[in-house]
């Protein structure tokens, strides 16, 4: 059976904000207009420089602002804020979103909808990610997921889903059993990757459902995919894509060769369509020398910082601290 009601299930949204406090506002706004409040609410604060903690501290809807000493990217404010929700907040379920996501007021709502009515358990469900025209946003489609049955098929649909296989930290609900089970994001991505990598992780033998009843606006500066030149994130790009295929249990056998050569091929648009190739390609050599060392694991790149304990007890009972 699914899980027991939508009421009954606790559940704590986070979110990672980063120098972005006017966006942070948009977002704190949507959180507090929700149909299906959040029972609390954590605000990850990546060492920002302006007032984004601050803003954040003042606002009703938030529960509790936790300022990181170090900005640690979206791969580490997503493991602090996580953990945090499990340990501190009790969380039996945590939606996780970007300081640049506004989600509309039905979206928790409707994530929450389908993973009750689904029949079974489900490990993940994401909302439809849109810009700020209402197109919905190429960064953050989901990937379907292949060889499913005719009878998950129809299950999915029954809730208005269609399942997938991984999906973006852009507004999705997880279930904290699965987390408890496989840990937390690998922080030391820092970012890039670290989504896919984990929301792999966590669906390898879990269910994961696009819901695109669940809305969220998703407000970069501008509208495109990742195929766009990312100029010196390239390094993060090639590095960590290299550690997915190389340490990480996130792909089977048969999905490894298709992950790999659809990377292939997005590198070679992104070299062609890049205006400084020379630089682009300075940028991947470098992310493949920061490969040859396997990445720290999260309890070690958040020690020190006051989420610490919260992370190492998520980690070591998952079998990863």
């Amino acid at each position: 059976m699914g899980v027991d009601a939508t009421v009954d299930q606790r559940i704590v949204a986070v979110v990672v904000a980063w120098n972005r406090r006017d966006l942070l506002a948009e977002n704190l706004a949507g959180l507090a207009a929700q149909t299906r409040p959040p029972d609390a609410v954590v605000v990850i604060d990546n060492a920002s420089t302006d007032d984004s903690a601050a803003l954040a501290a003042r606002h009703p809807v938030v529960t509790e602002v936790v300022s990181l000493p170090t900005n640690t990217g979206g791969a580490g404010g997503f493991a602090a804020g996580i953990a945090r929700a499990i340990i501190a907040h009790g969380a039996e379920a945590v939606w996780i979103m970007d300081d640049d996501t506004v989600p509309t007021p039905t979206a928790l709502e409707e994530l929450q909808r389908a993973r009750v009515r689904y029949p079974g358990r489900v490990t993940l469900a994401a909302s439809r990610a849109d810009w700020r025209d209402g197109r919905e946003h190429p960064m953050n489609l989901p990937r379907e997921r292949l060889g499913t049955s005719t009878l998950e098929r129809r299950s999915a649909r029954l809730v208005g889903g269609i399942p997938i296989r991984s999906a973006s930290f852009v507004s999705i609900l997880l279930d904290a059993d699965a987390i408890r089970t496989h840990g937390l994001p690998l922080a030391d991505y820092f970012l890039w990757n670290d989504d896919f990598e984990y929301t792999a992780r966590l669906l390898r033998k879990g269910v994961g459902l696009y819901v695109p009843a669940s809305r969220v606006y998703h407000l970069t500066k501008v509208f495109g995919s990742s195929d766009a030149d990312p100029g010196p994130r390239f390094t993060h790009e090639v590095r960590n894509k290299v550690w997915l295929f190389g340490r990480s249990g996130a792909l089977g056998p048969l999905e490894w060769p298709l992950y790999v050569g659809a990377t292939g091929r997005r590198w070679v648009r992104m070299v062609l369509r890049s205006k400084d190739r020379s630089a682009l390609l300075g940028y991947g050599r470098q992310g493949l020398r920061e490969a040859a060392a396997a990445p720290r694991t999260t309890t070690a790149v958040l020690a020190g910082t006051p989420v610490a304990p919260d992370v190492a007890s998520v980690e070591a009972g998952a079998g990863r601290g």
